[in-house]
């Protein structure tokens, strides 16, 4: 075969294969299926709700501080000597009666000064008698001496009474009687008696002691009432009354005091009666003190240095609205949900922030839905897909 016969065989051949190519190439694509168009749907964001609650409350602050007593003293002695008695209520945290004996110093001593000073009395006042009597006799004497006509009714000289004697006797019976009473209070003093009703905070006397007048001996404090000083920022003493510092007149705002205490939450009630006279230059807050009666009556006591809880009961606002921060956004702005599921933007106004609540005093109407998430795209009027606030606590 020559050449050229091949080479026209081998050009056939190369034809029919690109040709069987093609062909079968067309008919996979003939066979395969369309692929259809389909419409990208984009998903709603999603925000966690909640309807919100109005109602008539009254306004309540919120504070903290510690518990202490309205009267607070240092026990010492007004004379010297040993202590003989002690009473049991004489220990840290013993309770003792208004007018209860809480020691006793050693009187003897007391009680001999008292009788050499009665002596001492009786002895100026019969100096005083006979002084009293020689200026009568003295009187008596000029009377007769001196009968005339020149002298009668004329006051005899007081050297002739003796009227500097009877000076100096009537001067030495009041200093005697001074001394007495100067005695007697000594006397007295060797008995110190409580003068309130209270406890023992701190006590450093034992029997057997000899104390020196002036040294500390114990602390007491009253247990009649207690205080608890709460700061607060000027803005808060808007919404209450305090006495003395707010305008108005009448008691001050009442007041719920809660502490846990022996295992239990305990609760005592109190009054705002007034403010300390300064404001903090530090942090700027007003001491606003808080009075409870009776601290000690209840079991366990709202006892002295206890930190507690105060909750200050203030004006009442007719639709207030109680918010998480967390639905509060900047400017004062608060994303309502319509019915249609779109999201709007209201200002409201916020009477104040207590923790993680807001309180609204206008802007919120009962029923409405809130957003309390966070979006990171938000417009006004976008559709959204809410997810009320029960529904999320469920899932």
């Amino acid at each position: 075969m020559s050449k050229t016969k091949k080479r026209v065989i081998q050009v056939l051949f190369t034809i029919v294969l690109i040709a069987l190519g093609a062909f079968g190439m067309i008919k996979l694509t003939e066979s395969k299926s369309q692929m259809k168009k389909k419409k990208i749907v984009t998903p709603l964001p999603m925000a966690r709700t909640m309807v919100v609650q109005t109602a008539a409350r009254a306004m309540v602050v919120k504070g903290e501080g510690t518990v202490r007593p309205l009267i607070e003293i240092d026990l010492a002695p007004e004379v010297e000597g040993k202590v003989v008695f002690l009473s049991p209520s004489m220990i840290n945290g013993g309770a003792f009666k208004k007018g209860e004996t809480l020691l006793r110093i050693e009187p003897e001593d007391y009680r001999l000064a008292v009788t050499l000073q009665e002596s001492k009395v009786k002895n100026a006042e019969s100096l005083l008698r006979l002084a009293e009597e020689e200026t009568s006799a003295a009187r008596e004497e000029w009377q007769q001496l001196y009968v005339d006509d020149e002298k009668e009714g004329k006051e005899p000289p007081a050297l002739v009474l003796k009227h500097p004697q009877l000076a100096a006797a009537k001067a030495k019976l009041a200093a005697d009687k001074a001394e007495l009473r100067n005695a007697l209070l000594s006397l007295e003093r060797t008995e110190i008696k409580a003068p309130f009703s209270g406890r023992v905070e701190v006590e450093d006397v034992g029997l057997g002691q000899y104390v020196r007048i002036g040294e500390e001996l114990a602390t007491l404090f009253s247990t009649d009432v207690a205080e608890i000083v709460v700061p607060l920022e000027d803005e808060a003493l808007f919404w209450f009354h305090v006495p003395g510092f707010t305008p108005g007149d009448g008691p001050g705002a009442p007041a719920t005091i809660r502490a846990r205490l022996a295992g239990r939450e305990c609760i005592w009630e109190g009054r705002v009666v007034r403010a300390e006279g300064t404001m903090d230059e530090r942090t700027r807050m007003v001491r606003v003190v808080i009075r409870v009666n009776k601290p000690y009556a209840a079991r366990p006591p709202l006892a002295v240095g206890l930190f507690v809880r105060v909750e200050i009961k203030g004006r009442q606002i007719p639709d207030l609205a109680i918010i998480p921060r967390s639905a509060l956004r900047q400017g004062g702005i608060v994303w309502v949900v319509d019915a249609d599921d779109r999201l709007h933007y209201r200002k409201v106004r916020v009477a104040r922030i207590e923790g993680e609540q807001v309180q609204i005093q206008e802007g919120l109407k009962s029923g409405d839905r809130i957003v309390i998430s966070h979006l990171k795209t938000v417009t006004d009027g976008m559709v959204i897909r809410p997810v009320p606030q029960k529904e999320e606590k469920q899932e």
